[in-house]
């Protein structure tokens, strides 16, 4: 039977015109790899030697003689025969006999180097012998018949694979073969002289020109193994007859994403998590497989080659020669190493002193006749050995990725934000028509409800002034009747007579008040249900409320209109009981006819009408205290009725915003009311109104001094500390900033603890308040520059004392401009006094003032920053030594 290719059986191989199937045992159970399979020193070329089995021709002619090589597996040596009974004996990192499996083969070889390519390393596996020794069959073999034989290409690949995450790493291949000296790509024939470009500065050599194909799966990276091994060149040989005429490179790219697999594990295991690490730049880790089938080296008289078979066996020599020399010389440590002298050192300079995790598997025959090239590869292996590679990590930020995560990150939360918008609007809509459906049917019924009042108070009255007209014609036509002749009994029975009229008439009125007060009571009833029930609905129809309030005002108009109308029979009546008197008492006044004059005033309240009461004023804030009494409104204050308190004071901190009413307020008592309520009353609302009118009165210097003796500082302080919200503590900042502009209350201010409050309001964070603190830090510094500038102040400043400064330097560049321009002019003046230089430079706060000096928006700052840094001696040598120009 003919010997296949590499020496091995004949069977399918890679290329269609031919392959071979190995017949080796199956083997023995195979012990998990690890990167130290090989046992030795990490950074040094692994070499491992695999014997072939012996073909059939072998079998024939070598039957009377012994093999040249002798292994001892157990012990990682071989032993070469000299002759019967001398031997050398040699160490490798491993020794594989003929019947190692192609799997135990990859595990001990080549999978250390995957793994370490995983990591991000470089890597790489090549595989050195004679021609016909199973360097094809051990790299390269496919597996189609038996996936047992497949060899430590395919067997990489699928290991890759395993470990990559599909979404976030990639893996790309250029298959490639050196043939007399040019190097052509596998996967595209027409591309057949690739030019080598080397990096100046790093030495890394790439091959921009080759095809480079991302594959996503085995299947595919098994089809481009197939197209290559097509193109590749290979002859027949009397010592092969598939015999590889070229040297077969593949390069295998992986590029991986760490971070991007620690957030899928993590989003696994817990959804929530969205931390800060998934907005991190993943960590890219770019590995480099590189795996070299060298084509053999020959004899010229043993493999019979001729003609062009002839120049290429010389290219295959010299080329394996070249590669002997470097690792002659990296092995002895020569300060030269002839790495240009082929297309094929070049290409593994980095395999071999370079960066490159790299494991060597020679293969050697067990044949006599060839011991001369057994020995020459085994001496190879020897001296690869002691060749030593720095192993280097090769990773980088993939802000690339990061973009594009954040990109479709914002894209979700823009659909999100769109989606609850919509969702948000939709729900605005419904509960508006829902509260202009309620609203419309609240206004029906109180229409009804009032016409019907007003229908049955309209009734009720001209039902009483029909009843007066009756009586008043009845009570005139016995007058006339009795004349003259019963004037006498007339003006004794009469007068009674009148009296019970009037007393009739008394309890018409009585009853007509009582029906207006029962209606204005239902009314008001009917007023207060019906807010009640459309209070928690109706948030966004405020203009609807509205109209029904001005409804309700000018039904409250016409009562009072109605009330007059009473009045105005109150009037009416006393006249018809003044007229009936003077009637009784001369009775020939009726007879011509005067009498009937109060009859037709009382007539004449038939044409009375409603009028509209819109044009009624509330008296305003402002003049309230004149029509009601401050006294009144500020006993008030002291209610138990909470509502009432809280209006109150809303009243007073409103007429306290008029400079003209504050003197009024503060000689009627009202600021030591206030300050009453911030130190008895517990209510957030009460307090924060307080102290808002509080900070109006001291914008005026004498209600400060007052402030100040009733002990008002602490009780601010006291409710800054307890305070949270941020409208209360905006208030109180406000307070404390305008006591800090007065010159005469600095010490006293900071000895109650104002400062100390002050600061401590910035826990809040809200640019209210803390515009309020920056403004009374300015206004403190103000004062202490212009003290010391007049010389009654000397020494450090409170501010520093009490520890403002670090406040003040984090936010001499806020982002809010209120605040900055604040801070900035409070770091103004605190640097015109020469003692607070040191504190102000070992602060950091020399650096804002310069800042402040060139960029400040504001001239006035910027000029007083600039004559400050200069005028300074401190300021002046610390610039100097900083080489800082002003």
């Amino acid at each position: 039977m003919a010997s296949g290719r590499n020496g091995f059986p004949r069977g399918p191989n890679l290329r269609n015109s031919s392959s071979f199937k190995s017949k080796l045992p199956p083997s023995s159970a195979v012990r998990r790899s690890s990167p130290g399979a090989l046992g030795a020193v990490s950074g040094r070329v692994r070499v491992a030697v695999r014997l072939r089995p012996q073909n059939a021709e072998e079998l024939e002619a070598d039957a009377d003689f012994a093999d040249c090589v002798e292994l001892q597996p157990e012990l990682k040596r071989l032993k070469l025969r000299k002759n019967n009974w001398d031997s050398d004996t040699y160490e490798f990192d491993e020794v594989l006999t003929e019947y190692a499996s192609q799997k135990r083969v990859y595990e001990v070889v080549a999978k250390p180097v995957v793994e370490s390519v995983l990591e991000g390393y470089n890597g790489t596996v090549m595989a050195y012998g004679q021609t016909g020794t199973g360097k094809t069959y051990t790299l390269g073999r496919l597996g189609d018949e038996d996936t047992s034989a497949r060899g430590i290409m395919v067997r990489s690949l699928e290991d890759i694979f395993s470990n990559i995450s599909q979404e976030t790493d990639t893996v790309t291949v250029s298959y490639l073969q050196l043939y007399m000296e040019t190097i052509q790509d596998l996967l595209n024939p027409a591309n057949d002289n690739i030019s080598i470009v080397e990096d100046q500065k790093t030495g890394d050599v790439s091959l921009p020109g080759a095809t480079v194909v991302e594959i996503r799966d085995q299947q595919s990276f098994v089809e481009l193994l197939r197209i290559g091994e097509a193109h590749r060149f290979a002859a027949n040989t009397k010592l092969n007859t598939e015999s590889s005429r070229s040297h077969a490179i593949l390069m295998v790219q992986v590029r991986r994403s760490v971070l991007g697999r620690e957030n899928d594990f993590t989003s696994e295991h817990d959804v929530s998590s969205n931390g800060v690490n998934s907005f991190k730049p993943p960590i890219i880790r770019k590995g480099k497989l590189v795996v070299v089938d060298l084509a053999g080296s020959e004899r010229i008289h043993k493999s019979g080659s001729e003609g062009h078979m002839l120049e290429e066996a010389k290219s295959i020599n010299l080329s394996l020669s070249a590669l002997g020399k470097c690792i002659n010389a990296l092995a002895e440590n020569s300060a030269h190493v002839p790495v240009r002298d082929s297309k094929l050192t070049r290409l593994l300079k980095d395999s071999f002193g370079g960066t490159s995790r790299t494991s060597l598997v020679i293969t050697i025959g067990p044949s006599p006749r060839h011991r001369a090239e057994t020995a020459s590869t085994i001496l190879f292996g020897q001296r690869a050995m002691k060749v030593e590679n720095m192993l280097k990590i090769k990773e980088e930020f993939d802000y690339k990725s990061l973009s594009k995560r954040l990109e479709i990150q914002i894209e979700k939360l823009t659909a999100e934000n769109e989606r609850l918008q919509k969702a948000c609007e939709d729900e605005v809509e419904r509960i508006k028509l829902e509260a202009q459906k309620q609203i419309s049917e609240a206004e029906r019924d109180c229409a009804e409800a009032l016409k019907e009042e007003k229908m049955k108070c309209q009734m009720d009255y001209m039902e009483s002034i029909k009843q007066l007209e009756e009586k008043w014609m009845l009570n005139q036509t016995k007058h006339a009747s009795n004349g003259f002749i019963g004037t006498s009994h007339a003006a004794e029975g009469g007068m009674p007579s009148g009296n019970d009229e009037v007393s009739e008439l008394k309890k018409l009125l009585q009853n007509e008040v009582q029906q207006r007060k029962a209606a204005e009571l239902e009314i008001k009833n009917l007023k207060d249900c019906l807010l009640k029930s459309m209070k928690p609905e109706l948030a966004g129809g405020n203009a609807d409320i509205f109209n029904l309030q001005k409804m309700l005002e000018e039904e409250s108009q016409q009562r009072k209109k109605l009330e007059e109308e009473v009045i105005v029979l109150r009037h009416q009546l006393s006249q018809l009981t003044l007229e009936a008197s003077q009637t009784t008492s001369c009775p020939d006044r009726s007879r011509t006819g005067n009498g009937f004059v109060g009859l037709d005033s009382v007539s004449s309240l038939r044409h009375l009408q409603f009028k509209d009461a819109s044009d009624g004023e509330r008296p305003s804030i402002s003049n309230l205290h004149e029509k009601v009494g401050l006294h009144k409104i500020l006993s008030l204050l002291e209610s138990d009725d909470p509502n009432v308190r809280i209006h109150a004071v809303k009243v007073v901190a409103n007429l306290a915003a008029e400079e003209a009413n504050q003197a009024k307020i503060v000689e009627a008592g009202g600021l030591s009311s206030l300050l009453m309520l911030l130190r008895s009353y517990e209510d957030e609302t009460i307090r924060r109104i307080a102290a808002g009118a509080v900070a109006n009165l001291a914008m005026n210097e004498f209600n400060q001094e007052l402030i100040m003796a009733q002990g008002g500082i602490c009780l601010l302080a006291m409710t800054a500390s307890d305070a949270e919200d941020p409208q209360t503590l905006r208030m109180v900042a406000g307070a404390v900033a305008n006591l800090c502009g007065n010159d005469k209350l600095q010490t006293r201010l900071r000895s109650e603890g104002g400062i100390k409050a002050l600061l401590g309001m910035v826990r809040s964070r809200h640019p209210d308040v803390l515009s309020q603190v920056a403004r009374g830090i300015a206004n403190f510094a103000k004062c202490e520059s212009r003290a010391a500038t007049q010389g009654t102040k000397h020494g450090r400043s409170l501010l520093i004392e009490d520890g403002a400064l670090p406040w003040i330097v984090q936010n001499a560049n806020n982002e809010a401009s209120l605040i900055r321009r604040h801070v900035e002019l409070a770091l103004c003046h605190l640097a015109q006094h020469e003692v607070n230089a040191n504190d102000l430079i070992s602060g950091g706060a020399l650096w804002e003032l310069v800042r402040i000096s060139r960029d400040c928006s504001r001239d006035d700052i910027r000029a007083l920053a600039c004559r400050t840094l200069t005028s300074s001696p401190t300021f002046v040598a610390e610039l100097r030594r900083l080489r800082i120009e002003v």
